[in-house]
C-alpha cells in the first residue's frame, strides 16, 4: 500500500505545503486503496473518482501559484447523510434512491472553500438510525480489524474509510454516539462537537435537537484541523451558535499538568466488558502519569439516559421523516389516491429499524401520551444537562468508556434491538446535554478488537478535550496501529 494513503491529515498538509508530494498523487493512492478494499469492507456507497482527480489537479495548480490553505488538495470522504451538490444523497435508504443533491451542506461548502477534495460517500445506518451499520440498504460496512464484526454506527463507513486508509479524513454525524462509537470500534479518532458549534444546514435531519456533524481523523490533530475549518456561525441554521472559534491546534500539548479529569462512577459499572474496563482504566492511569488529577464525580440520572434519548430522538424523527413521501423527491410507489401512495411508498422505501422508530416517535407524540412521555423526557433531559454542568465545576473534562463492549459479530443483535440501544448508554448523554465528546484509541482486547477512550468536555470547550486526547495520544502508540486486511 502506498504510504501516501497511510499519512495523517497533518502530515499530508505539511508535505503538500512543502511541495514534497502532489494532491494528484495522494488522491490516486487513496482511490487505489478504495478499489482494493471496498469490495470486502463496503465502506463507500459512491465514489466520484473523476471529480476527485480534477479537484486534485486544480489544487496542485493553485498551490503552484502560491495558495497555502492547509486543507488544499487533501482528500476527505463524507457520510451519505450530507448533501453535496451534484452527488446522490440516499441516507442509506431505498426511499432516496435516484435523488441528487442540488446544494452543498455548509460544512462541505467550508471544506471545499478550504481546498479539500471530496472523494465520495460512505455507508451508514439508514437515516442514521443504528449503532452497527447493519441497517443500510447497501448492506453493512465491515470492521477492518475483523470482517465478521460490525464497524459501529451510524457513521460506520466513515470510520472504516479512515481506519483502512481509504480516506485521509472523513465526516460523519452524531445523534447519540454515531461518530464516537464507530471511531472506538475501528480505532480512529472521532469527535462530536458541542451542539451549535457546526452548522447542521444540509445534514439530513434525524433528531434536530441532537444531531451534529463531526469529523473522523487518524489523530487528534487531524480532527482539530477539520473542526477549525468547519466550525462557526451560519445564518442558514438557526441553531448554529454565534460564538468565537479558537485555534484548536494551539491547544495541543503533551502534558496534562494542572488539569482535573473526572470519572463518573455511573460509567464504571457492572455490565461493562471486563477487558474494556481494564483498557479504559489503564488509559486513565496514563493520563494521571501525564500530570492530571483524577477525581470521582457522579451523574446519577445516567440510568434514565437511554429511555430519555429514545423518546426524544424518535419523536423528532417522526416529524423529520414525514417529508419522505414520494411526492417531491426520491422513490415513489403509485397508489389509488395520495394517501394510498404515501403508505405504499413509505412501506417499500423505509427499512424495519426506521419504521420502528417512526412508529415509536408518533406514539409518544400522540394525544394522551405526549405529556406522559415526550414532556417528561424533556424534563429529564434538563436534569441531565444540569448534572453535567455541576460535574464540570469539579473538573475540566470527563473520562469514560465509549461503549460498554467491543464490536460485536454481524447479526449478533439483529433479533434484539433493545440490546443495540443499550450499547449507546455512555454516548447518548453528551447529545442530550449538548456538550462535546471525542473517542481516542486506547488499546485492544485479547481478540485484537479496538477500544476507545471517551473524553467529554463542557459545551464549546473542544480545545479542552483536544488537549487531553492529544497528550494521551502522544504518550501511547495505539493511534498509529493499522489493521491487516
Amino acid at each position: 500500500m502506498s504510504e501516501l494513503a497511510r499519512q495523517t491529515l497533518q502530515e499530508t498538509s505539511r508535505k503538500l505545503a512543502a511541495r514534497e508530494i502532489s494532491s494528484a498523487a495522494v488522491v490516486e493512492a487513496v482511490l487505489s486503496q478504495i478499489e482494493k478494499l471496498n469490495l470486502s469492507l463496503n465502506a463507500y456507497v459512491n465514489v466520484n473518482a473523476d471529480k476527485a482527480r480534477a479537484a486534485a489537479k486544480a489544487a496542485d495548480e493553485a498551490r503552484a501559484k502560491g495558495d497555502s490553505r492547509p486543507l488544499l488538495g487533501v482528500p476527505v470522504s463524507v457520510k451519505d447523510v450530507l448533501n453535496v451538490k451534484g452527488q446522490p444523497c440516499t441516507c442509506g435508504s431505498k426511499i432516496l434512491r435516484g435523488y441528487t443533491s442540488p446544494y452543498d451542506t455548509t460544512a462541505i461548502a467550508k471544506l471545499k472553500s478550504a481546498g479539500a477534495v471530496i472523494l465520495g460517500r460512505t455507508n451508514m445506518d439508514e437515516f442514521a438510525m443504528g449503532s452497527s451499520n447493519e441497517n443500510s440498504c447497501y448492506g453493512p460496512a465491515k470492521n477492518p480489524w475483523d470482517l465478521s464484526r460490525v464497524p459501529g454506527g451510524s457513521s460506520g463507513g466513515s470510520a472504516v474509510a479512515v481506519a483502512a486508509d481509504m480516506a485521509i479524513a472523513a465526516l460523519g454525524s452524531d445523534t447519540g454516539g454515531s461518530v464516537r462509537q464507530p471511531a472506538s470500534f475501528c480505532s480512529c479518532v472521532g469527535l462530536k462537537p458541542s451542539y451549535g458549534r457546526t452548522s447542521r444546514y444540509g445534514l439530513t435531519a434525524y433528531a434536530s435537537s441532537l444531531d451534529q456533524i463531526g469529523p473522523f481523523g487518524k489523530t487528534v490533530a487531524d480532527v482539530a484541523m477539520l473542526l477549525g475549518a468547519m466550525a462557526g456561525h451560519d445564518p442558514m441554521d438557526s441553531t448554529s451558535a454565534n460564538v468565537p472559534v479558537p485555534d484548536y491546534t494551539a491547544a495541543l500539548k503533551t502534558d496534562l499538568k494542572g488539569m482535573k479529569l473526572g470519572l463518573p462512577k455511573e460509567y464504571f459499572i457492572e455490565g461493562v466488558d471486563r477487558e474494556v474496563g481494564e483498557i479504559v482504566r489503564a488509559a486513565i492511569a496514563q493520563c494521571e502519569k501525564l500530570g492530571a488529577e483524577i477525581v470521582e464525580v457522579s451523574l446519577p440520572r445516567t440510568k434514565y439516559a437511554i429511555a430519555t434519548y429514545y423518546v426524544i430522538a424518535t419523536a423528532e424523527a417522526s416529524a423529520n421523516l414525514a417529508r419522505f413521501d414520494g411526492v417531491r423527491y426520491g422513490a415513489r410507489v403509485d397508489g389509488e389516491d395520495p394517501i394510498d401512495m404515501y403508505g405504499k411508498t413509505r412501506a417499500a422505501g423505509f427499512g424495519s429499524e426506521v419504521k420502528r422508530r417512526i412508529i415509536l416517535g408518533t406514539y409518544v407524540l400522540s394525544s394522551g401520551y405526549y405529556d406522559a412521555y415526550y414532556v417528561r423526557a424533556q424534563k429529564v433531559r434538563t436534569l441531565i444537562q444540569r448534572e453535567f454542568s455541576e460535574a464540570f465545576t469539579k473538573c475540566d473534562a470527563l473520562l469514560t468508556p465509549v461503549s460498554p463492549m467491543p464490536a460485536w459479530k454481524l447479526g449478533e443483535k439483529a433479533d434484539d434491538p433493545l440490546q443495540t440501544y443499550l450499547a449507546d448508554i455512555f454516548t447518548v448523554t453528551a447529545n442530550l446535554a449538548g456538550i462535546c465528546g471525542m473517542s481516542v484509541p486506547c488499546g485492544f482486547t485479547a481478540g485484537k478488537l479496538p477500544v476507545g477512550l471517551q473524553i467529554l468536555g463542557p459545551a464549546f470547550r473542544e480545545e479542552t478535550i483536544f488537549r487531553v486526547g492529544h497528550a494521551y495520544e502522544q504518550a501511547t502508540s495505539w493511534h498509529s496501529m493499522r489493521p491487516k486486511i
